[in-house]
């Protein structure tokens, strides 16, 4: 099935998507290391069972470095050993974050306490915003029915601009 509309082919859409890229780009320049960045725009694009987004996340954290052990085992990330204690919490949070309906208590304080033992205010935020950002863009991306597997890394700075 081909994608049901080009965002970026409308007023509207072409703002909107501009907006969100902004708003990215702001979290990417943000204190928070950019392979935590990675990581949890992976693992809710895999939650979130969107396949653009995790052609993206997937190709620039290759690009950037990221080991293919590291990719291949986001999805279980509570099953592997490659990943730092602070990757845990920020990919815990971005979790629950991501499944706010599945737990009747949303975020957990346990999970938001290992958050603010490895990230500072600053960092806090944005990851917050990143697990935000991330699920609306996964939203967009399924609505849209828009597919992965096609993506070159570096390739989303020229879509929105």
């Amino acid at each position: 099935m081909e994608p049901r509309t080009n965002l970026f082919s409308h007023e509207t859409g072409a703002k909107i998507g501009k907006r969100v890229y902004a708003v990215s780009q702001v979290i990417r320049e943000s204190p928070l290391p950019k392979p935590v960045q990675e990581l949890v725009q992976l693992r809710v694009s895999q939650l979130n069972g969107c396949g653009f987004c995790v052609d993206i996340h997937t190709k620039d954290a290759a690009a950037a470095g990221e080991s293919s052990t590291r990719l291949n085992l986001v999805a279980a990330w509570r099953h592997s050993t490659v990943f730092t204690e602070a990757e845990r919490a920020a990919l815990a949070l971005a979790e629950e974050g991501t499944r706010l309906t599945d737990a009747f208590q949303g975020v957990s304080d346990d999970t938001w306490a290992r958050v603010v033992t490895y990230y500072d205010d600053e960092q806090v935020v944005a990851l917050v915003g990143l697990i935000a950002m991330i699920n609306a863009t996964n939203r967009i991306g399924v609505i849209l029915n828009n597919r992965g597997g096609s993506y070159e890394p570096g390739e989303l700075a020229t879509l929105a601009s």
